[in-house]
């Protein structure tokens, strides 16, 4: 497969980073995973790290080369990393179980297959156009929903961190929502974020950055202005991002390989 890609991740004006990243590939299945730990829940890192090393360890054991039933792939895992997180705090006694959000892509067949819990979020970029973008599982994406509030404040509205579903938390209130696959065009970018990258800035502002130039560079320029546009209240600002199509440099893999992102 032909793709470039590269993840960042950094602190902001927060104590600790509680995102969490991946990717990993075979020689014809891609996957990018990225999961953002929740302040308000004591170990909020460590679901984040059990919800990307579910995943990762999962397509490592099933992209031999491809994932058979990619959409039924992504529900499983995602529930399977639900329950890891709560059997991890029976085990370890916690008062709570932590949470994360969770977003994560896999691309195959020239296709790209999505499912999200959370208001981490995926775009699929074509050109300076957002083609398909995952629905935050938030208080102001319904509150947008039903028209009490427009589109526009929900990145400045002082509930837009009230999120209403999540991996941990709440056992029996998770639920996982996927998007139908979606062909991808020579060219389309796939971005996996957290709310502390797309939170600051507006669609159009990422589509215009994630063009064609190197992504360390583009990626890097946009982490930076959501981070400068919040200041000392910026939240940990974390993303992947992956350019597909024939101009970029073929990864070939006979075993599948992994790229976790240490994000200490």
């Amino acid at each position: 497969m032909k793709f470039a890609i590269y993840q960042s991740s950094r602190i902001g004006g927060r104590k600790y980073n509680q995102d969490r990243v991946a990717y990993a590939y075979s020689d014809r299945a891609l996957l990018l995973v990225l999961a953002d730990g929740m302040g308000g829940h004591m170990h909020g890192e460590v679901a984040a790290q059990l919800a990307v090393k579910a995943f990762v360890d999962a397509f490592e054991q099933a992209a031999l080369p491809r994932v058979p039933e990619p959409d039924a792939f992504l529900r499983e895992i995602m529930q399977r990393a639900h329950m890891d997180i709560i059997h991890h705090a029976r085990e370890q006694m916690l008062p709570g179980n932590p949470g994360t959000t969770c977003v994560v892509a896999l691309v195959q067949d020239g296709q790209v297959h999505w499912a999200h819990a959370g208001d981490s979020r995926l775009y699929l970029l074509r050109g300076r156009e957002v083609v398909a973008r995952t629905r935050d599982h938030s208080v102001v994406q319904q509150w947008a929903d039903w028209g009490v509030i427009k589109p526009e404040e929900m990145r400045t509205h002082p509930d837009r961190n009230r999120i209403t579903n999540c991996l941990g938390g709440v056992e029996d209130m998770f639920y996982v929502e996927s998007g139908p696959a979606a062909p991808l065009q020579s060219g389309d970018v796939l971005l996996l974020c957290s709310d502390g990258l797309w939170g600051p800035l507006n669609d159009a502002e990422i589509a215009a950055e994630l063009l064609d130039t190197p992504l360390p560079e583009t990626l890097e320029q946009l982490i930076s202005k959501a981070i400068g546009r919040e200041g000392p209240r910026a939240d940990n600002s974390t993303a992947v991002v992956a350019r597909w199509g024939d101009a970029e440099n073929e990864h070939s893999a006979p075993a599948p390989v992994s790229e976790v992102l240490d994000c200490n």
